[in-house]
């Protein structure tokens, strides 16, 4: 009998927008929602940003990507100027739905996001995360993608949930 094809389709089979719809906000509650990770505060969190962006448009500060499969949104990243700075970025959100991990999507969002920032003056980009243990392979995915750890915040969501911010330097970036 012969082995079934399980092999996932790679991140460019999918297709990539910048501009926002306003059928994103749903379909972004469905991606945070479906990875198990967030709260209803943090998904809350997560809608408006896409709704400030509809809603102000590039003044809003927050510049986003998608990745569709098909009609589908299948992950994002949400990403902007940290004000203050000379051309630091934060990285808020980076998420794809369950059914689409695995398959180079994350690192080509980030990709993606990062070619934006540097593309705009950005040098730096932060992004932070939790020290929970949920959070191991978001964190190893972070460092396979060239970012190190920057600082540790103690109990910053919680008892024994710190705050880790990772860190990039952009450079020449293709």
């Amino acid at each position: 009998m012969a082995a079934e094809n399980t092999e996932r389709a790679p991140a460019a089979d999918f297709t990539f927008r910048d501009e926002v719809r306003n059928s994103d906000p749903a379909a972004i509650r469905r991606i945070i929602a479906g990875t198990g990770f967030f709260n209803e505060t943090e998904l809350e969190i997560a809608m408006e940003l896409v709704v400030e962006r509809l809603q102000k448009g590039a003044s809003s500060g927050y510049e986003f990507c998608f990745a569709e499969a098909g009609s589908t949104l299948a992950g994002y990243a949400c990403f902007g100027p940290i004000a203050g700075t000379v051309a630091s970025f934060d990285l808020y959100w980076i998420a794809v739905a369950p059914g689409f991990q695995g398959r180079g999507l994350g690192k080509a969002l980030l990709a993606r996001a990062e070619r934006a920032i540097a593309a705009a003056g950005g040098r730096r980009v932060y992004i932070e995360t939790s020290s929970r243990a949920q959070y191991r392979d978001t964190r190893a995915f972070y460092g396979r993608c060239g970012y190190r750890l920057e600082a540790v915040l103690a109990d910053f969501y919680a008892p024994a949930d710190d705050k880790l911010i990772f860190v990039r330097q952009l450079g020449a970036l293709a």
